[in-house]
């Protein structure tokens, strides 16, 4: 449940593409990039205006487009890393994960450039071997995919890898998991940088969970209930509009018309947390959507989250953001975050 204290807004994002010269990018690759896209190189002018700025960087000339449907062109050279807000490697060659051949060495540097100039430094799976690559990564937790994480840790011991994660947050340096969890990364920047009430609105857009935790578990053996009707999804739906209830596992248990123990199995089972971490997760979710658009009290916002007191939520909040409930507010005010309406 991290997130950054003062949200920046919106800057420019620089996507670093470099394909194997031989064979293009793997649908993976392709993937992940995409999402990277998606999220930050499409205007919402209704979430926030002005959006972020995305450059593609690579070199335009190199190897064939890949195969599938989509053919990235670079629109900046390598170079251009440097100088933007926030620096994206979806991806490096296969053969630099599988056959341990080197990171190409002008990526290596034009990260190392961004990094010194201030940038933001994100890595979705694979481009974690990029940022390991350029030593920023050392001393540093960090994940990538969990059928990479092994060759990733063997290759860079100063990395302190964690296989078990959806994905990490070192404040100036961020790396995820593979798949969807890319895309939980890049929710979490748009968290970050514009709120909790941005990112909510376009996680529901984007048709995915509003909010999972860096922390949630990346390989769950059982990822799914074992039936489309097993309870969960309706009582979660539920519990969502009801935080200021005085919710208990038994409570929810009940209702989805289990026992406690059932309950908590199979939603661990589900989403990799227990009944308590998710409640308090979409709590302090709930907080900070209050928190940004509206002039509630912080005891009232308590309330509504189903936090009770004041000091309750200031302890829950302190605790998973690093700043306080009204530092948070304060920080929207001043940096004219969207979505905010003065406190009264």
């Amino acid at each position: 449940m991290d997130a950054s204290p003062v949200p920046p807004g919106p800057g420019v994002v620089a996507i670093a593409v470099v394909p194997d010269p031989r064979v293009g990018l793997s649908l993976w690759e392709m993937y992940e990039l995409t999402i990277a896209c998606t999220v930050f190189g499409i205007p919402q002018p209704d979430l926030a205006d002005p959006w972020y700025t995305l450059r593609l960087c690579g070199d335009p000339d190199t190897g064939p487009p890949g195969p599938g449907l989509f053919a990235p062109r670079p629109t900046h050279p390598l170079d251009g890393l440097v100088g933007a807000d926030t620096v994206i490697v979806p991806s490096v060659p296969e053969a630099c994960v599988d056959d341990g051949e080197p990171v190409p060495e002008a990526l290596v540097d034009a990260l190392r450039a961004a990094a010194a100039s201030g940038a933001r430094m994100v890595s979705l799976c694979t481009g974690a071997f990029a940022l390991a690559a350029a030593g920023l990564l050392d001393g540093r937790r960090a994940t990538a995919h969990w059928q990479h994480t092994g060759q990733l840790a063997a290759r860079h011991p100063a990395v302190r890898v964690d296989d078990s994660v959806l994905y990490t947050d070192e404040d100036r340096v961020l790396t995820s998991a593979g798949a969807t969890a890319a895309l939980d990364l890049c929710l979490h920047l748009v968290r970050r940088d514009l709120g909790a009430r941005v990112a909510g609105r376009l996680a529901r857009r984007l048709v995915v969970p509003v909010h999972r935790s860096g922390g949630q578990a990346q390989f769950i053996e059982h990822a799914l209930p074992e039936t489309d009707d097993d309870g969960l999804g309706p009582v979660l739906q539920w519990a969502t509009r009801h935080l200021d209830r005085p919710l208990s596992v038994t409570d929810l248990a009940r209702r989805a018309r289990m026992s406690p123990r059932t309950f908590h199995r199979r939603l661990l089972a589900a989403t990799g947390t227990t009944p308590l971490r998710w409640l308090l997760t979409q709590r302090l979710a709930l907080a900070q959507s209050l928190l940004e658009a509206t002039g509630l009290p912080v005891e009232r916002i308590g309330e509504r989250c189903g936090l009770g007191t004041a000091a309750n939520l200031r302890h829950h909040f302190t605790r998973a953001f690093g700043v306080s409930p009204s530092d948070y507010r304060r920080s929207f005010v001043a940096t004219g975050a969207p979505g905010r309406r003065p406190a009264g």
